[in-house]
């Protein structure tokens, strides 16, 4: 069994002539390979039974030398890919379960019957350059450039990738190689294999954005720096994967989920603070500051599209008002464009900040400053300080929200920072509770989000009304107004229903 410890990127045909180069300036020594044609088909069941356990079957063939493989079930943190890894001799046209040795498989995996019902889902074939190179400090990395194509159902995606695979040593070379090689605009950390790229086209399942956040998946057991790191990976997939949405149809909400993504993360820091100390994350926050910075036009740019669909009851009232109209298609105008955006998340800064949170996680950077104090949190059971988190969170927002008192607009949209944290803390920490109990207590204060949102979209029109005066305008103020008031009112109703409801986490 090999155990593969590789980082993939993702490059254009503008960046290939440049990657020996590259290799050449990291290493010690450079051996370059013959470069092959690899032939490969990928087996699963009718029913995607292999699929579902994640793990991965594939024949391939160079020259007349075939080979079968079976990838288990590894972890992906950020860009490095950890999948443990076994290969024979193929002996039939067709891959074999029950030539691998009976103990790899997964308990109650009904291995017969899977091998009994195997047939091509899907193929990828691809001419493969080689270097084997060795560092300064003595380690060896395997550098394999991929260009070719996944093949299912009469469809076609191309592929162009890079892998780095540690071969022998440590990983600090092997990251240290990852960021000479990021220094090149247009190289990017992949996150998606060839396998779920193939699946996905031969099931007609595209990558598409989530609608939400969701929650964290989360052992009963876990301790805190298992929730922690927990979190923290899902926040990179998050953000890696939207990243991947845009390029393949690029969307203003699908940015938003990007920001979602990094506000999780950075959520994650501050509510596991016991354990992670400020000054381990410190460069990480700076540059997570950085790229909400360069992204955030990103929601005024989703108000100023609802203004400007026919589906909206913006559209009519802001037609009725041309010189508005001139005002809010100037501002989009001027937005950055799709191309914009690609070559920010090619850019070396924003891959480094991405390899930068991997290898926080994967070398546990936050241990460097324990002291005893932090090494007991850490190994506390995460259910018994959720509850502690929530009634924080909890006790802070009840504060903000005297029963006692009618909340206006302007109360309202004060209170979405810290709305949006409680409701951040459930996404990270949820999972331990019962599904039904935390929709239906968490469903009132997600509407209420919602409305203030709303709230948002209206302050923002109200402010590009300013400064001109004229009936439309003056028409279409009036009627902003009569709209926030309803959606204030129809809050307090959610406000007062879930007041009183019992914390899902008690």
């Amino acid at each position: 069994m090999d155990t593969e410890i590789e980082l993939k990127f993702l490059l254009s045909d503008n960046e290939v002539p440049l990657i020996p180069g590259l290799i050449t300036q990291f290493a010690k020594t450079v051996s370059n390979q013959p470069a092959r044609n690899l032939k490969n088909a990928y087996y699963d069941t009718p029913n995607r039974e292999l699929r579902a356990l994640d793990i991965g079957l594939r024949t391939r063939c160079c020259d007349n030398d075939c080979e079968q493989t079976i990838k288990l079930a590894g972890e992906v943190v950020g860009g490095l890919h950890q999948r443990p890894e076994y290969n024979l001799p193929l002996q039939s046209v067709k891959p074999d379960l029950m030539a691998f040795a009976q103990g790899i498989w997964p308990h109650a995996m009904q291995v017969s019957s899977i091998n009994e019902n195997l047939f091509p889902i899907f193929s990828t074939n691809f001419i493969r350059r080689t270097w084997l190179i060795e560092t300064e400090q003595g380690s060896k990395i395997e550098v394999v450039l991929d260009k070719g194509e996944v093949v299912a159902q009469g469809k076609v995606e191309p592929i162009s990738e890079l892998e780095i695979e540690l071969v022998e040593g440590t990983r600090d070379d092997l990251f240290l190689l990852a960021d000479h090689l990021i220094n090149v605009s247009g190289l990017r950390l992949g996150l998606y294999s060839k396998a779920a790229r193939g699946y996905r086209l031969a099931d007609d399942k595209p990558l598409k954005p989530n609608k939400f956040i969701g929650f964290v998946p989360l052992q009963a057991g876990a301790t805190q720096e298992q929730a922690l790191v927990a979190a923290v990976n899902y926040g990179i997939q998050f953000v890696q994967k939207h990243e991947q949405c845009y390029f393949n149809k690029p969307s203003l909400k699908t940015l938003k989920r990007v920001i979602d993504g990094i506000t999780l993360i950075r959520h994650t820091f501050r509510l596991f603070a016991d354990i992670v100390d400020k000054t381990t994350t410190e460069h990480l926050r700076s540059e997570f500051k950085w790229l909400l910075d360069e992204l955030v036009w990103v929601e005024n740019a989703i108000y100023l599209k609802t203004y400007t669909s026919k589906r909206h009851a913006y559209y009519k009232k802001i037609n009725s008002a041309p010189e508005l109209a001139q005002v809010i298609g100037d501002l989009k105008d001027v937005q950055p464009t799709a191309t914009d955006i690609e070559d920010l998340f090619h850019c070396p800064r924003y891959n480094r900040l991405i390899l930068t949170l991997t290898r926080w996680l994967v070398d546990k950077e936050w241990r460097q400053h324990w002291d005893q104090k932090a090494l007991n949190a850490a190994e506390q059971p995460v259910c018994d300080v959720a509850r502690g988190f929530f009634d924080s969170d909890w006790r802070n927002l009840k504060a903000q929200l005297p029963e006692d008192q009618a909340l206006t607009k302007t109360d309202y949209l004060r209170l979405r920072h810290q709305l949006e944290n409680t409701l951040l803390s459930g996404n990270c920490l949820g999972q331990l509770y019962d599904k039904e109990e935390r929709q239906e207590f968490r469903m009132p204060w997600i509407d209420i989000v919602y409305g203030i949102y709303e709230l948002d979209t209206l302050s923002y029109l109200m402010q590009l009304c300013q400064g001109q005066d004229s009936d439309a305008l003056r028409d279409i103020q009036s009627w902003l107004e009569k709209k926030a008031d309803f959606l204030v009112s129809a809050m307090e109703q959610s406000r007062d229903a879930s007041m009183n409801g019992l914390p899902y986490w008690r």
